[in-house]
């Protein structure tokens, strides 16, 4: 049995008390990275063997799927938010579907659901392109792609990299488009920003030294006209 546990993304305190139970219930926690996920447990008393999963390495996938074809069962954890989702997990699983062994995928934590709720722009569909290529090329057809679908879109971004990122967007789709910037979403630091990219980007350049994991949500235009719902042919 593999279990799929989400984890918190800042706030260890949001974790889920069925993540709870099935960290302390199963036999071994795979993880992104052993000393986070310890801090994690030891913060809620929880003592369990924990091992490295490698989204890259064929042979560290191969053993957790011997290990879960041997009877043992197991928690699959990212280092925080959900595994699979912008984060390793969904080779194991694949692999664990593929030979048999039942997988049980938990509700929690994830960032880009935070986002979006606290954001206030859309109720229903959106686009997640998480983490981008570093080719400008390639981020820049995706961005422009997902945009056409007149949804708002959805990036992961690392501290380092998310003014050239806001740059990209700013050439691809110019700089009056509107953005949410959410920074340490549910840390102490927690931060929103509001504002179309080229304002955005002046002000994280003003800052002496930019910190924390972005979620980067590219809004519509407030001119821009709603289609109308077509006729539901059901009902």
């Amino acid at each position: 049995m593999l279990y799929i546990v989400p984890t918190p993304i800042g706030n260890l305190q949001d974790v889920t008390l069925r993540a709870l139970e099935v960290l302390k219930s199963v036999d071994i926690v795979l993880c992104e990275d052993t000393r986070r996920t310890q801090v994690l447990l030891s913060h809620f008393a929880i003592s369990k063997p924990t091992a490295r999963y490698n989204e890259n390495d064929l042979r560290s996938i191969s053993r957790c799927v011997e290990l879960l074809k041997g009877g043992k069962t197991a928690a699959l954890v990212s280092d925080c938010g959900t595994p699979c989702i912008s984060d390793p997990g969904w080779r194991l699983v694949k692999e664990a579907v593929s030979a048999g062994i039942k997988v049980s995928s938990l509700p929690g934590p994830s960032a880009v659901a935070c986002a979006l709720a606290g954001a206030g722009i859309t109720g229903g569909a959106f686009t997640f392109l998480g983490f981008l290529p570093r080719k400008p090329g390639k981020a820049a057809k995706l961005i422009a792609n997902a945009y056409a679908l007149s949804v708002p879109v959805v990036l992961y971004e690392s501290p380092y990299r998310v003014i050239k990122m806001l740059g990209l967007i700013a050439k691809t789709l110019g700089e009056d488009t509107p953005m949410i910037v959410a920074r340490e979403l549910s840390k102490v630091y927690e931060e929103w920003l509001r504002g179309n990219v080229g304002e955005l980007i002046k002000t994280l350049q003003a800052r002496a030294k930019v910190q924390g994991e972005f979620v980067l949500i590219i809004d519509r235009p407030a001119n821009e006209p709603e289609e109308e719902d077509e006729p539901n042919p059901y009902f």
